[in-house]
């Protein structure tokens, strides 16, 4: 667990930007700064960049998930081990995608289904 506890820490530090940037999409839906305008075709606009931010929210929650999963599994034991087939996963994977919890294999194999 020592090994991984850099990793952790840059797992916290991303949590807390993935929240900061969570609220900040939540306050632009809300329109928390301004209401909506009065004028038809800029309420459309804003619609549809409420939307627009909807769907980064969500892939923001998702990702904010998979931190959290990942700094739990540091705290197991279990960082490092695929959920999937118990292989570990390579060091340039979890590098590259610290909070990754499938090999490269059984992520391509994900995928394709």
């Amino acid at each position: 667990m020592a090994e991984y506890n850099d990793v952790r820490s840059n797992l916290i530090e991303m949590l807390e930007d993935l929240d900061e940037r969570l609220k900040k999409i939540t306050d632009d839906v809300k329109h928390t700064d301004k209401p909506l305008d009065q004028d038809f075709s800029e309420q459309a606009v804003e619609t549809e960049n409420d939307q627009v931010l909807d769907a980064l929210g969500n892939a923001a929650r998702e990702e904010i998930a998979q931190v959290k999963q990942a700094i739990s599994r540091i705290d197991s034991g279990t960082y490092g081990i695929c959920l999937i087939c118990g292989s570990p996963i390579k060091k340039a994977r979890l590098k590259a995608m610290p909070y990754s919890s499938r090999c490269m294999h059984c992520a391509q194999e994900g995928d394709k289904q």
